[in-house]
């Protein structure tokens, strides 16, 4: 008697798909992206492989299939902040090139602090989505509707406090650009 092979239940972890592959790399691209503008001695050149990074987590979102976030990310992220940063560094006469002011010297301590708020983030979401599953029947999650609602119902109010936020830095850079006028003080 020969058993017929059962089919397979689709892609595993052994055989992913190309979307799976794509994911990885990007994911790859990003974090050195990231890395580079977190260990780069130049502003500049800090703030462009921040828009690398921004650009990948886009890409990232349009392979999850949610499209309305990915141009959110581009429009927000990568548009405003952005810009944003590099018209405060411009505002406030940053040193275009090598900064040796810029490295304070405290990298293992900034090391150690980054693996601990990692891994403390890391189990946070490992914890508060262990025993979470999505509803696969329902509108699709990155879609507009479902995040929208989402977004004004839970998320109103950070997303109001980090607009007040990014207005305050920016007059902060303003504030710090102006040129001292003779009898002012400091």
């Amino acid at each position: 008697m020969i058993l017929a092979a059962t089919p397979a239940a689709g892609p595993g972890f052994l055989s992913p798909s190309g979307v799976e592959i794509a994911f990885l790399l990007v994911g790859l691209v990003t974090l050195g992206a990231a890395i580079v503008s977190v260990t780069t001695k130049q502003l500049v050149h800090a703030a462009l492989w921040l828009v690398v990074a921004l650009g990948g987590l886009a890409v990232e979102y349009l392979l999850l299939t949610a499209e309305f976030i990915a141009w959110v990310q581009v429009l927000i992220y990568v548009g405003s902040v952005v810009v944003l940063l590099l018209f405060g560094l411009m505002l406030t006469k940053a040193p275009i090139g090598r900064s040796p002011d810029a490295d304070s010297g405290n990298r293992p301590v900034a090391l150690g602090v980054a693996i601990a708020a990692a891994a403390a983030l890391v189990w946070v979401v490992a914890d508060a989505f262990r025993t979470t599953w999505i509803e696969l029947d329902g509108p699709a999650q990155g879609s507009t509707d479902v995040t929208g609602e989402i977004l004004f119902r839970h998320w109103v109010l950070p997303f109001e406090a980090l607009s007040v936020l990014l207005l305050a830095a920016l007059v902060g850079a303003i504030v710090l650009s102006r040129k001292k006028q003779e009898g002012e003080r400091d």
